[in-house]
Order: C-alpha cells, then sequence, then structure tokens
C-alpha cells in the first residue's frame, strides 16, 4: 500500500512593528503593520484552493494574527481550531529583545573577533551566532543554538507523530529562524542562506521518513492574488 505521507506548509508570520523598526524581535510579541496584514491576506488568497486538515502556530501573537488571516481568506476560519504550540517560538535573544539589530549584531560581531558586521555575516553561521547571543547577555536568558534547536525539533516531531502516513495537509504559521531551520536541518541539499521573507510560503512533504521540499521562501501570491 502507497505511503500517503503529509504535506507541510510553512509560513513566515507578516511583517510586524519591530521587523519594520529594524528591532530584535524573538518572543516579545508586536502587532502586525497594515502593509504586514495586507501581504499576508494576499498569502491567504494565494492558498485558497488548499484545504487545510490541521493549523498550528507558535503561542505568540503575531503568528496566530497571521493564521487567522490566512483562513479568513482561504475560506477555514469557521470550521479550523488553530493550536498553539510554544515549540515553535522564535529563538529567544533575551536581555537583546527589542534592541535595535544594527546594535546588537556589533555587539556580537565585536564578541566574534570581526570588525564589521558584514565580515561577521560572511564568515559565522547562525548557529555560532546564536551560541555569540548567548554569551554576551549578562542574563544569560538568550538561547543558544541547541537550546533552540532542541525545542523546536520537540514539536515538529510531536507533528510527524500525529499526522505522519495521512496524506493530510497541515498548515504551520511560525517565524523566520525557526522555519528556515527546521528546513535546512532536515533537507540536506537545501543551501540558502536568504533569511525567509515576511508572509512566506515553504512547503514541504515528509515520507517514507524523509522531507521533500516543494517550495522555499515563495511570495509568488504578492503579484498573483491581487
Amino acid at each position: 500500500m502507497a505511503n500517503k505521507g503529509v504535506t507541510i506548509y510553512f509560513v513566515r508570520h507578516g511583517e510586524t512593528y519591530l521587523n519594520y523598526y529594524g528591532r530584535m524581535q524573538g518572543w516579545c510579541n508586536a502587532p502586525l503593520t497594515d502593509h504586514g496584514k495586507e501581504d499576508v491576506r494576499r498569502c491567504g488568497r494565494g492558498l485558497k484552493e488548499v484545504k487545510f486538515n490541521a493549523v498550528y502556530t507558535s503561542d505568540l501573537s503575531r503568528t496566530q494574527e497571521t493564521a487567522q488571516i490566512i483562513l479568513e481568506e482561504n475560506g477555514q476560519i469557521e470550521t479550523m481550531n488553530m493550536i498553539q504550540m510554544p515549540e515553535f517560538r522564535e529563538v529567544f535573544f533575551g536581555s537583546m529583545e527589542g534592541m535595535y539589530g544594527s546594535e546588537a549584531y556589533d555587539k556580537v560581531s565585536d564578541y566574534l573577533g570581526y570588525e564589521t558586521q558584514k565580515e561577521m555575516f560572511r564568515n559565522t553561521d547562525v548557529p555560532e551566532r546564536m551560541d555569540a547571543f548567548r554569551a554576551i547577555d549578562p542574563e544569560k536568558h538568550a538561547e543558544d543554538f541547541m537550546m533552540f534547536w532542541s525545542r523546536v525539533e520537540k514539536g515538529l516531531l510531536k507533528l510527524i507523530d500525529r499526522h505522519r502516513d495521512t496524506g493530510e495537509k497541515i498548515l504551520l504559521v511560525a517565524h523566520g529562524g525557526t522555519i528556515r531551520y527546521i528546513l535546512q536541518n532536515l533537507i540536506p541539499d537545501l543551501d540558502d542562506r536568504q533569511s525567509l521573507l515576511n508572509a512566506s510560503v515553504s512547503v514541504a512533504k515528509y515520507e517514507d521518513g524523509l522531507f521533500h521540499i516543494e517550495k522555499y521562501n515563495d511570495v509568488s501570491h504578492f503579484r498573483d492574488a491581487e
């Protein structure tokens, strides 16, 4: 009998005010901007033909707000329950939450021994930078990479256990870092260093123990769903 697998639609939340202001946003909440809401509406219209069997978000307000708009636009708001899972939160930046990104990354590049942020970004990867955030946080609240990844992986395993081999379509609205690291850790040949765009869609099918990427960081709905 053929394995039905499961298809997960990963959507990054819409633009928030902290995104717009260029501030660090991990666990802190900020509402979507009007522009962010409109992009999410387009995203929902772009997903109009997809009937989801389950909807998950992180427990942060920006992902819940995004999922609600998507479900309104694709006509499933009355029939779907959104399930919040804290495992899918963004990385926590500790005492640097809300700080201007340029200021926070200046501290990280100093700690890692680079003269400029540009040089640091060229020569380091995200795990190294996450580890540095924890190292320089005086409160030691910021997550390092292993803390972040073990949390996210637990959430992913719960989803796979619940939905494997059902043939279902799952919507997971989460965060740029969270989605990117799920996909980069599960799909070895995915080599894209670009940050995920707000309201972008990435689609992966899990079948026979392997993930296959079908779309990554897709925003064609911005053009096609006017």
